[in-house]
């Protein structure tokens, strides 16, 4: 699904702050939450101060305002905000509404090849130009092969060698790599 051309209506996006992480809904017989009728787009990605505030906010723009698009950042399932372990990622904020509004966003971050449409057509290169390097599977590898690039796997990351090498999985890159310093020995040994 792509945007389209012009957006006729479209006078606001939903900004759901860091200081709307703080808000609190009291919820209470006959309670009701107003919303801005004007939003036209609701924009959902990883957010660390998410609450249920804004899981509604945003379920009422796209439910009840004519129009109102979905627009997911990414589904990442996890992210890396820590060594010490795997977080939820921006995917779970996208499923909250996704689950409140039962909408399938637009995605116009990886892997949905939105981004690398534009980029193509604003510097005049083809995809086939393109090596997406990255060290997720199901975002940045995936990404690459749905635009039509090259792909490097960097192992740094989340993605790790023995879930490159499971016979499950199904994604799998042009080329990998242990870490992107990798490419400093390359060159040095081209030199």
């Amino acid at each position: 699904m792509r945007l389209p051309k012009s957006l006729p209506g479209l006078h606001y996006i939903a900004v759901l702050m860091q200081t709307d992480g703080d808000k609190k809904i009291e919820l209470k017989p006959g309670f009701y939450m107003e919303h801005d009728k004007d939003v036209g787009a609701v924009v959902v990605g990883f957010d660390r101060y998410f609450n249920y505030y804004k899981v509604q906010y945003g379920t009422l723009c796209i439910r009840e305002n004519p129009g109102c698009l979905f627009i997911a950042t990414n589904r990442d399932a996890v992210t890396h905000l820590t060594d010490a372990q795997e977080w939820a990622g921006g995917g779970s904020m996208v499923g909250a509404v996704l689950g409140s509004t039962k909408q399938e966003p637009l995605v116009v971050g990886k892997p949905s090849t939105f981004m690398m449409d534009y980029l193509a057509k604003k510097f005049g290169i083809t995809t086939s130009q393109i090596c997406m390097v990255g060290d997720r599977l199901d975002t940045d590898v995936l990404f690459g092969q749905n635009g039509g690039c090259k792909t490097l796997l960097v192992l740094s990351g989340v993605t790790s060698e023995q879930m490159l090498q499971s016979p499950d999985n199904k994604i799998q890159p042009d080329f990998y790599t242990n870490q992107i310093s990798d490419f400093l020995t390359l060159k040095t040994a081209a030199v």
